[in-house]
């Protein structure tokens, strides 16, 4: 499983532990200076600050989804899927503008390279060193599905 806590200035903060408000307000606290490369190990984040949410997250990573390894040139990612990891649903990577807030942010898409994802666009910016959060949009509404991603287990 991938690390949940990020060091704030009020202290270590477990991003599982949080409300879906608080996640939103450090997304938007985050960074899109660089695109990272290599293997992020994933965590879903389905039910924020809710026990439940982190049965759920340990049930996805254990089933479902593990997380994306982005090409070395940070343009491309695939999905790491099943516990096989298997490589799906491709995407494409680049900086872009946040449909949540404007801002900058890494946008993934999948709307020119998936047939079964291309309704879905997923954004992450930086909250710590090597760890990303991410928002999920299905046709350009935002769920209340979240994820994170960490580079610097890989």
């Amino acid at each position: 499983m991938t690390r949940t806590d990020v060091r704030t200035a009020g202290g270590d903060v477990d991003l599982l532990g949080l409300s879906g408000a608080a996640l939103d307000d450090l997304y938007r606290s985050g960074t899109a200076s660089t695109i990272p490369t290599g293997t992020g190990t994933g965590t879903g984040i389905f039910i924020p600050g809710r026990r439940a949410g982190r049965v759920l997250a340990k049930v996805a990573s254990l089933t479902a989804w593990q997380g994306k390894v982005i090409d070395s040139d940070g343009t491309q990612l695939v999905n790491l899927i099943s516990p096989l990891r298997l490589r799906a649903v491709r995407a494409k990577v680049y900086q872009g503008d946040s449909w949540f807030d404007h801002a900058p942010c890494i946008v993934i898409d999948y709307s020119r390279t998936s047939l079964i994802a291309r309704w879905v666009h997923d954004e992450i910016r930086e909250v710590a060193p090597g760890l990303f959060l991410g928002l999920v949009y299905l046709r350009r509404r935002k769920l209340p599905l979240r994820f994170m991603l960490d580079f610097t287990t890989a």
